[in-house]
């Protein structure tokens, strides 16, 4: 089963008004990059041939920063003009992959929302090895939640098998009870995915065409439906407003300078350093509490950067001191000494080896004096 054919679904087309901003959700920042960047992230360790993105509310925004950033994926776009519920934005999705693959029983299909950035890699792969070992035409991630208020409910049959899916407007109230709630990640096999959506109703309390009644229709018709667990619930949450947004953003700021001190970075407080995802950093860099590293920004070796620095698309070379000074787009040299109270300007340059206290740096000084004042 380990040579059936992948492509993925990603539904990313909502408008996300509970964000209440003018950049469409999927675009929306975390660490430095936008969300549904991160989604994407989380099919890497699957061999992935073909991603359909389906669009929606600023549909030529998302396609472009997703074309301008070159993620190492086969990516197609698709819009969905009307929102008319998951199921639909699926059906639209499908139209853009190959009409006919050459055998559709041995071609899945991940599908995914646009909002949950924190997914892991390894989810997503075990989800998919689940799917094909149980043989399953349907695999649902589903996950525990003391409080489920919102979800919707796993309703599983007498063999324990899951039956159905159903949304809490449209809960009995035994269901509503249910603490296994679906996390809208699936699995499909191709073959029985397209005529099940064909069968989809708007007959409920939103009057959409809900992808959780795919579950019910494969079940009734005598298909297996198989279930996985995520080990930890919060991977697979959404974004829906800026609670949620900030609340992600911790998490992968977490991750994120976990990840560089396994690399040999050190930092004083993790907890209160920012780094985004683009940054890069080299070995023994020290970082002081409430430094801020954003956008392109480069660290040398044994730099040491704060407390209380921000730079943004910096460079900053090896040996290098940053003293509580803010700097953009700016090149400090290796072995500098930069601060306190610093400011660089956009193309300031401060040269190997200088240095300097209290100072504003300019790319070209307006005063025709030295671009560094002491």
């Amino acid at each position: 089963m380990t040579n059936r054919s992948l492509s993925a679904v990603v539904l990313a087309a909502g408008e996300g008004t509970r964000m209440r901003s003018s950049r469409p959700k999927p675009l929306h920042l975390l660490c430095g990059r936008a969300m549904l960047l991160y989604v994407l992230d989380s099919l890497v360790d699957c061999s992935v041939g073909r991603v359909v993105v389906v669009v929606g509310h600023g549909a030529e925004r998302v396609t472009k920063k997703l074309q301008d950033e070159e993620p190492d994926l086969h990516l197609d776009f698709v819009e969905q003009h009307t929102q008319r519920g998951t199921g639909d934005a699926l059906s639209v999705g499908l139209t853009a992959l190959p009409d006919d693959p050459e055998d559709d029983d041995d071609h899945d299909v991940v599908v995914l929302p646009g909002d949950t950035p924190l997914l892991r890699p390894g989810t997503i792969a075990g989800l998919v090895d689940t799917h094909r070992r149980a043989g399953a035409a349907c695999t649902v991630l589903t996950a525990r939640l003391t409080d489920p208020t919102g979800y919707g409910r796993v309703v599983r049959g007498r063999d324990d098998r899951v039956a159905r899916i159903v949304e809490q407007a449209d809960a009995t109230p035994d269901e509503v009870e249910i603490d296994e709630v679906n996390t809208s990640i699936y699995c499909f096999r191709r073959s029985v995915l397209a005529p099940a959506l064909r069968r989809l109703s708007p007959q409920n309390a939103q009057g959409e065409y809900y992808l959780t009644d795919v579950v019910e229709v494969l079940h009734d018709a005598g298909y297996g439906v198989a279930a996985l667990a995520v080990a930890e619930a919060a991977e697979t949450q959404g974004v829906n407003d800026r609670v949620q947004l900030a609340a992600a953003e911790a998490e992968l700021r977490r991750r994120t300078n976990e990840a560089w001190l396994r690399q040999g970075v050190t930092m004083i407080d993790p907890a209160h350093t920012y780094i985004d995802a683009t940054v890069r950093l080299s070995p023994d860099v020290t970082i002081f509490p409430g430094t801020i590293l954003q956008g392109r920004t480069v660290v040398g070796e044994r730099a040491e950067l704060g407390p209380g620095s921000r730079l943004v698309d910096c460079v900053v070379g090896p040996d290098a001191v940053v003293d509580q000074s803010a700097g953009r787009d700016a090149e400090i040299g290796p072995g500098a000494r930069v601060g306190p109270f610093a400011v660089l300007a956009p193309g300031a340059s401060v040269p190997a080896g200088a240095v300097s206290g209290p100072f504003y740096t300019a790319a070209e000084p307006d005063d025709g004096n030295d671009a560094s004042r002491g």
